[in-house]
């Protein structure tokens, strides 16, 4: 019996997903209750955490059934906020500058 080099470290943790086009925040519970943050340049990032690969997978499978372009997947440390939360969200009204 031989054993893969991947670690199950990875089989859960926070992932942020970017997709092209922009989904409104009420998706997120179609997304399993993750964030959606819209961005400037016509982007959706996804983004919060998954419990197993499996469920990343589920994901996916999702936004490949919305018909949007997938531009990037990228695991980011469980002890991290999300960075995403600093950007521009489609419910943000104010930009008024400091």
């Amino acid at each position: 019996m031989s054993h893969t080099s991947a670690s199950h470290s990875h089989d859960h943790g926070r992932y942020e997903i970017r997709v092209k086009g922009h989904l409104e925040p009420r998706w997120s519970v179609w997304f399993d209750g993750m964030t959606l943050t819209t961005e400037a340049d016509g982007t959706t990032c996804i983004h919060g955490a998954v419990v197993d690969q499996s469920a990343l997978h589920g994901l996916l499978q999702k936004l490949r059934d919305v018909g949007l372009p997938l531009i990037s997947v990228i695991h980011t440390e469980d002890d991290q906020p999300d960075e995403a939360t600093s950007h521009t969200t489609t419910s943000d009204t104010n930009t008024s500058q400091p």
